[in-house]
């Protein structure tokens, strides 16, 4: 029998990820919530990290792919003394050097080196598909992986506090609070590998906390376990659902149209489009404030990159 395709919106739920959860273990528990298939998330987390996940229900998953691009930002701690073969805590320490005594001014210079468009090898065991075949899996099965740098920007690379501690096999080692903001598909883990390697002495990320994605805070972020509760309770108005125009006005650079144009975009025509700054999607909405689709400015005319009115 064929599955009925839901016309509802949907929306956006920000999810305050925890620890032990991959993304997907996340989709899963939505999808049980919202009672649909119709889930995805803007860009992964690792199981380790925490924060800010970004999911979509419904109509809503046609913007996600355009959230991913979108800034990024984390607060992290990294361990300076120990690497391990996933770049965080959660890989086997393959090498242990005593990091006690570094200077502050190091550090910082370690940290500025890795700071603006660098180019960046991701960490080996990550999703990364290297000739059809994801990187960990390779990594697994013991390939020796070699991953090319791709360009990432780091806009801000900043260190709050730096202390000595102890790893749990006596090694000497250097904590250092960071926060981050970066383009889509930096790695963190892959900074706190680069800033240990450039010091002479190994790192890698023990926590990770992302605060933000593109325009979404943790301050409109809800626990699974805040969620399950608003779902549950009879009189808690259900699932907080962020409407798509909404999403759409927050993430995108807004344009309203008149009903002439926007009969012309819903039918593919590619209306002219006044120029906005920067050069990603716009946000189309009609008289009446509906979010009709996302666009780009090709050759001064707009191009249909998703319809959801």
């Amino acid at each position: 029998m064929k599955r009925h395709q839901s016309n509802k919106p949907g929306g956006l739920v920000i999810v305050d990820k925890p620890s032990g959860f991959t993304s997907h273990d996340v989709v899963a528990k939505m999808r049980g919530m919202a009672r649909t298939r119709r889930v995805g998330h803007a860009g992964t987390l690792d199981p380790m990290a925490t924060g800010v996940l970004v999911l979509g229900l419904e109509r809503a998953t046609k913007l996600l792919g355009h959230l991913a691009l979108t800034e990024k930002e984390y607060v992290g701690t990294i361990r300076l003394g120990q690497t391990t073969v996933t770049d965080d805590a959660e890989g086997e320490i393959t090498a242990s050097k005593a990091a006690h005594g570094l200077v502050r001014e190091d550090i910082d210079a370690g940290v500025a080196e890795l700071t603006g468009a660098i180019m960046q090898v991701p960490s080996k065991v990550s999703a990364i598909k290297i000739d059809g075949k994801r990187s960990y899996k390779r990594v697994l099965d013991g390939e020796d992986v070699e991953i090319p740098a791709r360009p990432v920007t780091i806009s801000s690379f900043v260190v709050h506090s730096v202390h000595e501690a102890e790893a749990a096999d006596g090694t000497p080692v250097t904590d250092v609070l960071v926060s981050v903001v970066c383009s889509s598909g930096t790695y963190i883990r892959a900074l706190a590998r680069d800033l240990g390697a450039g010091l002479g002495v190994g790192g890698h990320l023990t926590a990770l906390r992302r605060t933000r994605v593109g325009p979404y805070k943790l301050d409109r972020a809800r626990t699974l376990e805040q969620l399950q509760a608003a779902v549950d309770e009879p009189e808690g108005g259900g699932l907080p659902v962020m409407p798509l125009g909404d999403a759409a006005a927050a993430a995108f650079t807004r344009w309203d149209v008149t009903e002439a144009q926007s009969r012309l975009l819903l039918n593919g025509v590619r209306v002219p489009m006044p120029q906005f700054e920067g050069d990603g999607p716009v946000a189309a909405f009609g008289p009446d404030g509906t979010f009709l689709a996302l666009v780009q400015n090709e050759g001064g005319r707009a191009k249909s990159l998703a319809v959801f009115a």
